[in-house]
């Protein structure tokens, strides 16, 4: 009786770039498996295009394109939206939201191809190996995971430029260089921007090679342009008063923002594994969103109830960026947030100009902001010798302080 010479399957994270493209003659040469990739479309546009004949002229035995663009938006964007979590003040977590739901995909495709390990490109000083690896574990703690870039004794290549070479040797053909081919993640949040000169500090980012989606506040239009977002629920559910599902709102922002020059970010952050990375970001959507949101809750939330949710907001930020999105602590954390998101509806108006956001008007029926209480005319909702006991009540501290130090003299 014959044994079967069936090959082994592996799954890889196929982005078509650089890392991924050299990785399946690399896994092929070294492991013997069929492989399997798998392209998770997040909204990475045209760079769709072309994947399936430059995966198997690679060596691919089969490509996944798989649609989760509005999976993205309403499972994995929106919750960080609504909590207004922020990297480091600056960084709107566009590839952090990304990969534990590439990771999720990936387990799903290796379970119904029945392969034995799932592969990903992300190098061992980088972020993303820890968001795929923690996905990975907590949906399949079995499957076999290869980061080559982690396995020295078999991955001998240390740079960009040995992987061109390597690729050259197998006969595949690349579309960029070692000259202009950025380190780059795109998909309809955002896109980010690694490599090249942007890996010196003291030098500003060669914008004009480097910005896709956007243009520079210097060339951007020289007339305001103004924008309407109505929202119920705290989801934006029409852009200048028509109705559109919150995708296609983010698409339609992407390209208001970008023709504005809105959300371009130069950041130095800190990685999870220890080490400072520059990168520049370009989020326009994502930006203004994120102002629009702050503008509904000034009016809507109680102080108490918005101050505690910036702690909320800074500790969801750090849940996902070090990838723990399927943690109970993440789950707990957006529940919260969902929970005061009741009550978030209105319109709020914005101006952009030259990579500014300029506030326009913000109205809700369920605004706390009472003109008759704020205004400096005095109105039958507030009198103002209740003040006087107030103070006394508020100061009482400072006042037995005070008494204090007097005796000491």
């Amino acid at each position: 009786m014959k044994k079967s010479t069936k090959k082994q399957k592996v799954v890889l994270a196929y982005s078509g770039g650089l890392d991924t493209t050299t990785l399946i003659p690399w896994l092929i040469e070294n492991f013997n498996y069929d492989v399997i990739c798998v392209c998770i479309n997040c909204g990475q546009e045209e760079e769709l295009k072309g994947l399936e004949k430059k995966a198997k002229d690679s060596g691919a035995k089969k490509l996944y394109v798989v649609d989760v663009v509005d999976e993205m938006c309403n499972e994995y964007i929106l919750p960080s939206l609504q909590a207004g979590a922020v990297y480091e003040h600056k960084y709107l977590l566009g590839t952090s939201l990304a990969r534990p739901l590439i990771a999720k995909h990936l387990v799903k495709i290796a379970k119904k191809e029945k392969a034995v390990a799932i592969c990903h490109g992300a190098t061992g000083k980088g972020n993303d190996q820890i968001r795929f690896e923690l996905g990975i574990r907590a949906l399949d703690e079995k499957i076999k995971i290869i980061a080559p870039w982690r396995m020295i004794d078999i991955w001998t290549m240390k740079s960009r430029e040995d992987e061109i070479e390597y690729c050259k040797k197998h006969n595949i053909k690349l579309s960029f260089s070692n000259k202009t081919s950025y380190s780059r993640d795109r998909n309809i949040w955002h896109i980010s921007h690694e490599g090249l000169e942007l890996e010196d500090v003291s030098k500003e980012p060669n914008y004009k090679n480097l910005l896709v989606l956007s243009k520079t506040p210097q060339n951007a239009p020289n007339k305001e342009k103004l924008i309407t977002l109505e929202y119920k629920n705290g989801i934006p559910i029409k852009l200048n008063k028509k109705a559109m599902k919150f995708s296609d709102i983010l698409r339609a922002l992407n390209k208001i923002g970008g023709e504005n020059g809105i959300g371009i970010v130069d950041i130095v952050e800190n990685r999870v594994v220890g080490m400072k990375s520059r990168g520049v970001y370009e989020t326009p959507g994502g930006t203004i969103l994120y102002e629009a949101q702050k503008q509904l809750e000034e009016l809507i939330l109680d102080r108490q109830t918005l101050e505690f949710k910036e702690h909320v907001a800074i500790k969801l930020s750090q849940v996902i960026y070090e990838g723990k999105w399927f943690s109970p602590l993440r789950v707990a954390l957006t529940d919260f947030v969902k929970s005061t998101q009741k009550y978030m509806e209105g319109i709020v108006k914005l101006k952009l100009y030259k990579g500014n956001i300029i506030k326009a008007g913000t109205t809700s029926k369920y605004s706390l902001y009472n003109s008759k209480l704020a205004s400096f005319t005095t109105g039958d909702l507030y009198n103002h010798n209740d003040a006087s006991g107030f103070i006394n009540l508020f100061g009482l501290p400072e006042k037995v302080r005070a008494t204090i130090k007097a005796n000491e003299f």
